[in-house]
């Protein structure tokens, strides 16, 4: 079942700055959330606790 998102072209333009060549905006949110779901929080390149 597809479901269908609206976002503003402003979160559009930063999503946009994060794919990959030939990633879609799909796989790139399957990506962040994946990420989330591991560590409970989005990491920040570059930041260590």
């Amino acid at each position: 079942m597809n479901h269908t998102l609206e976002i503003s072209d402003e979160l559009k333009n930063r999503l946009d700055e994060h794919l990959e060549e030939d990633q879609s905006h799909e796989e790139l949110i399957e990506e962040l959330v994946s990420m989330y779901e591991t560590s409970g929080t989005f990491l920040q390149e570059g930041y260590s606790e």
